[in-house]
């Protein structure tokens, strides 16, 4: 049996005539049973991953396995709610519910679907065309949910719900992931409410993949550091991002060797050295974008060579 919940080799996705380019070259594994955060700014081949990671898209180049087959072939098995969430806006939501359980017959659980809906105070008998956006959500989290599926995608899934509603809806995302052992994909701009859910985090800019692997061990890799310089003094480390400051310097680095080692020798005393936050560390790369990939080991194909840092 697998343990990679999707396995991507050089995934590429290049659209029309002229060959934009939403995907380039992108390499890495997400292990089963883990909650993914995938951050990304607008355009950046978040939705064009998820579309290939379903099966929705097909590569222009390279290869991606979804639960160690073909995403065709793992279909059954992964439930995606897309930004669009398209429903049926004729049925009611009770229809909807009961059309989900009769196209997944052997997979399907209608407590939990109802209970999605039972958590935002829905009327069953309510027309789909009549929702807002915010209870569309709900309804197509329910369907997803409902299916038991091995691997959940989620495209923006929350952005329409209140905050309220999203923190309640998470908590009972992340309690039924928990038990099934699903694994969750979760594209999302809300840094914050990622890094109290997720314990991975792929991060992509410009159609390829900046940092990849357990939350931890990225953050780990990283060193921020304070001090009044020479920025010579840090040149043995790879410097993601340098600015002045009112005390002089302030890197994000990856340190060579441990972060406590920054002050010694010639530079020593001159360093004050924290761990950045996840939301330090997205916003640091994404500003920076040509900035050194990093693939952490647990995010690293068996035979991929290159950026494995962490």
């Amino acid at each position: 049996m697998s343990h990679t919940a999707i396995e991507a080799a050089g995934l590429t996705k290049r659209y029309g005539r002229r060959g934009t380019t939403a995907l380039e070259d992108c390499s890495f594994r997400l292990p089963l049973g883990r909650i993914c955060a995938l951050v990304g700014p607008n355009g950046s081949g978040k939705s064009t991953l998820l579309g290939l990671v379903s099966g929705r898209l097909r590569p222009t180049g390279g290869t991606v396995t979804t639960l160690g087959c073909t995403p065709e072939h793992a279909r059954r098995h992964i439930a995606y709610v897309a930004q669009d969430k398209p429903l049926y806006p004729q049925l009611t939501i009770a229809e909807t519910l009961r059309l989900g359980a009769e196209l997944n017959p052997d997979n399907w659980d209608m407590g939990v679907a109802e209970g999605v809906i039972h958590s935002g105070d829905l009327d069953p008998d309510t027309r789909v065309r009549a929702l807002s956006g915010g209870h569309r959500t709900l309804v197509a989290l329910a369907l997803a949910l409902g299916k038991k599926a091995e691997l959940l995608l989620l495209d923006e899934p929350m952005a329409d719900l209140d905050p309220l509603a999203r923190r309640r809806l998470m908590g009972a995302l992340l309690a039924e992931a928990a038990r099934h052992g699903t694994t969750v994909v979760m594209s999302s701009h809300i840094l914050g409410e990622l890094a109290d859910s997720c314990d991975y985090l792929l991060l992509v800019s410009g159609g390829r993949i900046l940092l990849g692997g357990g939350i931890d061990d990225l953050v780990n890799a990283h060193a921020l550091v304070t001090g009044p310089g020479p920025l010579a003094d840090l040149a043995r480390h790879t410097i993601v991002e340098s600015r002045a400051t009112g005390r002089g310097l302030r890197a994000l680095i990856r340190p060579e060797g441990p972060p406590s080692a920054l002050n010694d020798g010639d530079g020593r005393g001159r360093w004050d050295v924290l761990e950045p936050s996840l939301e330090e560390l997205v916003l640091t790369y994404l500003r920076c974008p040509d900035a050194p990939s990093l693939i952490s080991p647990s995010a690293a194909l068996p035979h991929q060579n290159g950026a494995v840092t962490a």
